[in-house]
């Protein structure tokens, strides 16, 4: 029986930060400095503290963008353009993630909608359009019941926060993701976990691996590594499958047909369309849509689908 367990951690493992093979290309390139990643856009920073970097881009009704987990503002560049047509749309780094404060925070759910809120203060912004990915889903279903006067709509797309975790489960999750786990992926595993975020990965890509295994040698990687620990530990601590109910704004479920992360293949092999399913019935006013043969990385994907979708389900 033990066997067993230590083989299914170790299977979720590699699931989540890939296992060893071969495929090493950026192995032995030199690091990549939190501060030094190019998102393609201009950064700015705020002077609260945690102080956040974010893009601010286009103008109109803001589109807060709100990256998941071990992820950062870059991962909205397919999205970025196009909502700047019709918006103001700013792509916040998370403490602890890109080029954000990284300290001994607690990562917790509420913790991250707070420094948003935080923001927004500094920026004057009365009132955002909230759209988050995965953990941003998450973190987007908290804002909105901590401050419903500064959410317009919300887009859950392959939001974490629906699917529910029992108590076992959830300190089962916590304790399968450590440091070290996180500093010991190589760059075959690091491929293996970002492609395993998408039905098609593509080799235009391959820009998500470099930047991983580059920013695996950064001064700050291990404060980075501790912001993804604490993280997955603040989505279990603080669920929102019992809270949606709360949720009073207008809101867009937006999830990938063939998405392998949500429901969690191993604690709850199904249908992904099951656990959004149930979020629509538990959120009032919401809507739903899927996007065919897609992962759970919907937003770069399929970002001329989600790009749509999202710019009319905003300005209905």
């Amino acid at each position: 029986m033990k066997n067993l367990v230590v083989s299914v951690i170790s299977i979720f493992i590699m699931f989540l930060f890939g296992s060893c093979s071969s495929g090493f290309l950026y192995t032995n390139l030199p690091p990549l400095e939190f501060s030094d990643i190019n998102y393609g856009f201009n950064v700015k920073y705020s002077k609260s503290t945690p102080k956040l970097a974010y893009i601010d881009e286009g103008k109109g009704e803001v589109v807060l963008l709100v990256h998941g987990l071990a992820s950062n503002a870059g991962f909205w560049r397919y999205n970025i353009p196009e909502l700047s047509k019709y918006f103001q749309v700013i792509a916040v780094d998370l403490p602890g993630y890109g080029k954000s404060d990284k300290g001994n925070y607690s990562y917790k759910m509420t913790f991250f909608a707070n420094s948003l809120k935080q923001l927004l203060d500094e920026l004057q912004i009365d009132k955002v359009n909230f759209v988050g990915h995965s953990m941003g889903g998450q973190i987007g279903i908290w804002f909105s019941i901590l401050y419903p006067d500064r959410i317009n709509k919300l887009v859950l797309a392959s939001s974490a926060g629906i699917e529910k975790f029992n108590r076992g489960e959830g300190e089962w999750l916590k304790s399968v993701v450590t440091i070290k786990s996180v500093k010991s992926t190589n760059e075959e595993g690091v491929r293996r976990n970002l492609s395993n975020n998408f039905y098609n990965w593509r080799s235009e890509l391959e820009w998500m691996v470099e930047e991983r295994v580059r920013m695996a040698k950064a001064k700050d990687f291990n404060f980075f590594a501790r912001a993804v620990t604490r993280s997955i530990a603040g989505m279990i601590d603080e669920p929102t499958s019992e809270k949606l109910s709360q949720i009073n704004s207008p809101v867009l479920i937006i999830y990938g047909e063939k998405d392998g992360l949500i429901p969690n293949p191993y604690l709850h092999p199904g249908f992904t369309s099951d656990v959004f399913k149930v979020g629509q019935q538990k959120i009032k006013n919401s809507i739903l849509y899927e996007i065919k043969d897609c992962g759970h990385m919907i937003m770069m994907e399929r970002p001329d689908e989600f790009n749509k979708v999202v710019i009319n389900f905003l300005k209905q």
